[in-house]
């Protein structure tokens, strides 16, 4: 459940995050992207903690991993963060540079049938790259795509952040009760939904992501079987130019226990995040080592 927060401080802070997406927009996109990246790689992580725990994430799954290495992540991890953020607030200038983005992948056929035939899908990915240039780039391509969303801690944010997220492409709904009978609806109805899997669920399953246990939801599966939904991982790859992507739809999973196929979506991410370490979002609490993961019964 979120943790939702309306005091003093989260309206402060709302202000100058605001503030200074709107000076970011004020620059040609070539310009802000960067800019963005820099400024929470340099100024915003640091300040908030996000240095500290991306290191303790890295100790804690790759302890061996090099210092040079490290140190190189901490810097681009929040720059990609900071990135993908403006990018998702720049509306029309980001869709259209991403409606002919490439679809590379076994699942691109697999897609393009399920759209012909009406059958539903649930398109899965993670805070890696950027993930919403997949659904910018399938909707660009007639695809019906909605997108399954967390709501905001600070609700002073969130209300502008769906509406960046709506600018992208509709419909969107929230994680929880509130967003359910929608997003069934659409499914039903022959759609696409993206879901991202990789927060930790305080009742999740616990998943092997790097070796260790990841308290993973087991929701975009469970939808899958009790919809009969297929479940293509897809990814919005960054490329080196820092501005461009790439979209990777991989194969569908096969059918299996909801939670074979979460573990397989688990792994899925892990083998992409190892190929570009720097895209994928060390920044969140995704294992809690000190907190004692509950088991799933029934």
């Amino acid at each position: 459940m979120t943790s939702v927060r309306k005091g003093p401080a989260e309206f402060a802070s709302n202000l100058v995050i605001r503030a200074l997406i709107a000076a970011a927009l004020a620059l040609p996109y070539r310009w802000r992207i960067p800019l963005a990246g820099w400024i929470v790689s340099r100024i915003v992580s640091p300040l908030a903690g996000y240095d500290k725990r991306i290191r303790e994430n890295l100790a804690h799954v790759m302890p061996d991993l090099p210092k040079a290495e490290v140190d190189r992540l901490v810097r681009q991890v929040p720059n990609n963060a900071g990135r993908t953020l403006i990018e998702i607030y720049s509306g029309t200038d980001f869709t259209a540079r991403f409606s002919d983005a490439p679809l590379t992948g076994p699942g691109v056929a697999t897609l393009e049938t399920a759209r012909d035939e009406g059958r539903p899908v649930l398109l899965v990915t993670a805070h890696f790259g950027n993930y919403d240039v997949p659904r910018a780039a399938l909707i660009a391509r007639g695809f019906r795509v909605g997108g399954l969303y967390r709501e905001m801690n600070n609700l002073y944010f969130n209300p502008h952040y769906v509406a960046a997220m709506e600018q992208i492409g509709t419909p969107v709904f929230p994680r929880g009760r509130k967003g359910l009978s929608g997003l069934i609806r659409f499914l039903r109805d022959g759609g696409m939904v993206g879901i991202l899997i990789d927060q930790y669920m305080r009742d999740g399953v616990p998943m092997d992501f790097f070796g260790q246990p990841a308290p993973t939801a087991l929701s975009a599966a469970e939808l899958a079987l009790k919809y009969n939904a297929l479940v293509v991982p897809i990814y919005g790859i960054r490329q080196p130019n820092g501005l461009d992507f790439e979209v990777v739809c991989e194969a569908p999973i096969p059918e299996g226990s909801a939670e074979d196929i979460t573990q397989a979506l688990t792994t899925s991410l892990e083998k992409q995040v190892r190929r570009h370490m720097d895209q994928w979002f060390w920044i969140h609490r995704r294992w809690k080592p000190d907190r004692k993961i509950r088991k799933r019964t029934g």
